[in-house]
């Protein structure tokens, strides 16, 4: 079937995005390909597609976010696409009916992590299969020079060794030429390999840098005079809160969301943002990755990403519908200093670094010489309890040991309740269970279709709302089920586990060598100042520094960034003073409860400078009152 027929009959598309095409095609003619494709750009119809091109054979597709993973398997089957994972959190009868799908090639699709290509006999299992293409997602982690480097992506070469003459499709949204060509040399791309880069402009999107002392009503007032669904990022998962509950106090619909939160919590917030109930999503970087939705009008960045690469992804989940969004960055003074104090924060000693490998191998209860390639559920919040450590220090040491290849702490380990019918339909009219448990099972064949071929994933909340139980009596009623042998129940749980990549040593031989420290500590140290340079430096449009830094070449100015809407003032007519005064005062009159200079001059571009001196005037007259770097006028003051 040719490719565009593919792409209607599955996705209901009728036509490619940019580039998708010269990927597919490229694929499909054999050849290693790489595809830089911003956030957005629909990087799995790339591989999707010409996995259903190819009439047998198997697609691999290795990707480091399990949560993604899932949905995206989800997302096939429900086209009618068969799929299957294998990753670190399933179990041993899960792990098997996979296996039994790959070979019996009723799967298209194979979705691993990259922790799984470690294991020998994994690698030989896989030898074994016949595969057709090799998909690399978030590609920049197998280059130790790129934003997120992790080890375990090295052994894809030896997925490459097993296959040697199968094509490689490498994908990433944010890559340095430098990284570019790393990737392509780590997967070792043969002689006729193709690139394909999109550009990274995005001309619907207007990249702003407000100076801000007061984030939090800034935010509000960002918010408030603008329409449409909105993210604001911060770096705490306490700030997540504190500014979801100020602004649905302040009148704007919103709630939060970070990675300490349950599963079941995660999904009703997202779902609730997606589908329009809830306006705005306050969130970590926990909260993007793999969401779909086009019509975000606004990202609102209250604390500084550590780099370009991620403050240019989170930043593009705006406007992907192509209509006129906003990408706002709000910069205090002491933002340099908390970036650079990051820096000095990611690299502890090397002494510490050994204290910390030898009281993890203590905590897990391994020997000298013991532990290899073993996967051990790990309690970080204990572990640093035991041994009373700051947990952003102990996780620095761990990506350290990770990078040397001695342990990787692995935190995405939580997974959502599963079950799978294992009788035939006839026999469910003669079971013998309870009246809950009956009730149970009913509402999960009303619910989740595919119960008899597979695990899927369920929500005990969600069937406890449905039939009106509690949740501890469906609970109950499920295991009663699994008892019975009707189905198999494997609870929600959330485990993360630390992956021991080598024997355990003595502690003195530990070596986290320069190209791990010294060198990383370099480029990590270029990274934050070139955030610290596009966000302070006034000298030259935003955009055009952004992809300068990606190695895109741009001569013009993008025409809709801070900078670019104030070079405009040399063409403005400007008011006088005395009238600026008059404008300034009848739009606080709008604000009762107070506005911040950085919002009051935004909206006096390209005359911010006189809208800041006729609201100097009003409150050294006395018609306006400053508190706490909020402004309003005299006679709203309730002294």
């Amino acid at each position: 079937m040719e490719i565009a027929a593919i792409l209607k009959k599955y996705w209901g598309y009728d036509s490619f995005r940019p580039l998708q095409r010269d990927i597919i095609e490229s694929v499909i003619s054999g050849r290693d390909t790489l595809g830089l494709m911003p956030t957005g750009g629909g990087k799995s119809i790339t591989f999707q597609v010409p996995g259903m091109v190819f009439e047998s054979g198997l697609t691999i597709v290795v990707t480091p976010l399990i949560s993604l993973m899932k949905d995206q398997v989800d997302n096939l089957k429900r086209r009618g696409i068969s799929a299957v994972m294998l990753n670190s959190g399933m179990n041993v009868r899960e792990t098997r009916l996979a296996w039994e799908r790959i070979c019996n090639g009723r799967a298209r699709f194979l979705y691993v992590s990259p922790e799984k290509l470690r294991n020998a006999r994994f690698l030989d299992e896989l030898s074994r299969l016949h595969v057709r293409l090799i998909v690399v997602d978030e590609a920049h982690c197998i280059s130790q020079w790129g934003y997120d480097f992790r080890p375990s992506y090295l052994k894809i070469a030896e997925l490459r060794k097993v296959h040697p003459d199968v094509p490689v499709l490498a994908l990433t949204a944010t890559a340095t030429p430098e990284v570019a060509d790393d990737i392509m040399r780590q997967l070792a791309f043969r002689k006729d390999s193709r690139k394909f880069k999109m550009s990274f402009v995005r001309d619907n999107i207007s990249y702003l840098v407000r100076a801000s002392e007061n984030k939090i009503y800034d935010i509000f007032h960002i918010l408030s005079r603008t329409e449409g669904s909105g993210i604001v990022y911060v770096r705490s998962r306490r700030k997540t809160k504190e500014i979801a509950e100020f602004l649905t106090v302040s009148g704007i619909s919103a709630d939060y969301y970070h990675a300490g939160l349950t599963y079941e919590t995660k999904m009703e917030r997202q779902n609730a943002w997606q589908r329009g109930a809830v306006r705005v999503m306050v969130a970590t970087n926990a909260f993007g990755m793999g969401i779909d939705k086009p019509d975000v009008r606004i990202v609102v960045h209250s604390d500084f990403p550590p780099s370009l690469e991620e403050y240019y992804q989170e930043a593009g989940r705006a406007g992907r519908d192509g209509k006129k969004s906003y990408a706002v960055l709000l910069a205090s003074k002491n933002d340099r200093t908390t970036l650079r104090r990051k820096l000095r924060l990611s690299f502890p000693d090397r002494e510490y670094i050994r204290q910390i490998y030898e009281r993890a191998c203590n905590f897990m209860h391994l020997a000298i010489g013991e532990g290899y390639e073993r996967l051990i559920e790990f309690d970080i919040e204990l572990f640093c309890d035991t041994f009373h450590l700051q947990r952003r220090q102990t996780l620095a040491a761990f990506h350290l040991l990770s990078q040397a290849g001695y342990l990787d702490y692995i935190e995405e380990t939580e997974n959502n309740s599963r079950i799978m019918i294992t009788v035939d339909r006839e026999e469910l009219y003669h079971i013998g269970a309870s009246h809950e448990a009956d009730l149970t099972l009913q509402c999960l064949l009303r619910q989740y279709p595919g119960l008899f071929s597979d695990y899927v994933r369920i929500n005990e909340a969600k069937i406890s709302r449905e039939i009106g139980l509690d949740q501890e009596t469906v609970y109950n009623s499920l295991l009663e089920l699994n008892r019975q042998k009707i189905l198999v129940y494997v609870p929600r749980r959330r485990t993360p586990c630390m992956f021991i990549s080598t024997s355990r040593e003595e502690s003195r031989y530990v070596s986290i060598g320069s190209r791990i420290y010294e060198d990383r500590f370099d480029v990590m140290s270029r990274r934050i100042e070139a955030m610290i340079d596009y966000a302070f430096n006034d000298d030259g449009c935003r955009v055009d520094r952004m992809l300068s830094y990606f190695g895109e070449d741009r001569s013009c100015d993008c025409g809709k960034c801070d900078i670019c809407r104030s070079r405009k003032k040399s063409s403005s007519v400007h008011v006088s003073k005395e009238e600026m005064i008059r404008k300034v005062w009848k739009y606080m009159q709008l604000f009762p409860s107070g506005i911040t200079q950085t919002i009051l001059e935004s909206n006096f571009t390209p005359d911010d400078r006189l809208a800041g001196e006729a609201l100097r005037y009003l409150v050294d007259e006395g018609f306006a009152v400053e508190d706490h770097a909020i402004y309003r006028l005299a006679e709203y003051d309730s002294n």
